[in-house]
């Protein structure tokens, strides 16, 4: 699917914040075919694009804040950062950066749910976000990792008018757009001392080869890639700078090579 403008309250963009950009783009790269341009201007603080076939994906950016974990960001779409970030503040969530203007492109902030997982909002303008959604390469689902279900499930709710099913994995909608899932943490085997947090899902027509690709290149697996029946297989890997991410090969797609 290639979206041309963004869903309101739905996942617009992805973005990694990394200690090492170059080997964070050669990796990426190779893993799932991605260019890489860096936005020259000072103020940018080297701001890559990535895209497939010139049509934006993701963006890697180097660490801003001391103490900022090298992770994945998901992006949600509004219509007025300012209003939704007063609002999750109200609800129990954190404000960790304050509404700002990025050039004509849109204006966003970083938020902090009542659970601790970090994501951001984005209120478009020149920039929509995902050139391409749930195509190999791109992104294609996001997850939300908690350890208290029902206090995320209202906030977000409450905060963007999701439809949350009442599932044992609550699957997460936006009118006819479903996007994402929650993963109760409390579930098993999921360590202690792993923070809540969201996790980007990136689509590929094999799952098994890239994650066998991606540890080649220097990743670790973290979940060996398994099948899911009716749905498809996936596995999940941590990027040799530290980020966390996952790949999904859907039941209906046709195994190539990595």
């Amino acid at each position: 699917m290639k979206p041309t403008e963004a869903v309101i309250g739905a996942p617009c963009w992805v973005e990694l914040g990394t200690s090492d950009v170059p080997e964070s783009s050669r990796f990426y790269g190779s893993l799932l075919g991605w260019t890489f341009t860096t936005d020259p201007r000072a103020e940018a603080g080297g701001y890559t694009s990535a895209t497939l076939d010139d049509t934006p994906v993701a963006a890697l950016s180097p660490l801003y804040a001391p103490g900022q974990p090298v992770a994945w960001t998901v992006s949600f779409a509004v219509l007025d950062t300012d209003d939704v970030a007063a609002r999750a503040a109200d609800e129990g969530g954190t404000v960790v950066m304050a509404p700002m203007d990025i050039f004509d492109s849109g204006r966003f902030s970083v938020l902090r749910d009542p659970t601790g997982a970090m994501f951001s909002i984005w209120q478009p303008r020149a920039f929509h976000g995902f050139g391409r959604w749930d195509e190999p390469g791109a992104a294609c689902w996001v997850e939300l990792a908690t350890r208290d279900v029902p206090t995320a499930t209202a906030f977000y709710q409450s905060l963007f008018g999701w439809s949350i099913s009442a599932d044992s994995y609550p699957h997460l909608s936006v009118g006819d757009h479903h996007f994402g899932g929650i993963q109760d943490m409390n579930a098993g085997g999921v360590p202690e001392s792993t923070p809540e947090h969201w996790l980007p899902y990136f689509r590929t027509e094999n799952a098994a080869a890239k994650a066998q690709h991606a540890a080649e290149l220097g990743a670790q697996t973290l979940t060996e890639p398994f099948h899911l029946p009716g749905t498809g297989h996936f596995a999940t890997l941590r990027d040799p700078q530290g980020a966390v991410f996952a790949l999904f090969q859907g039941d209906d797609e046709e195994v190539a090579a990595a």
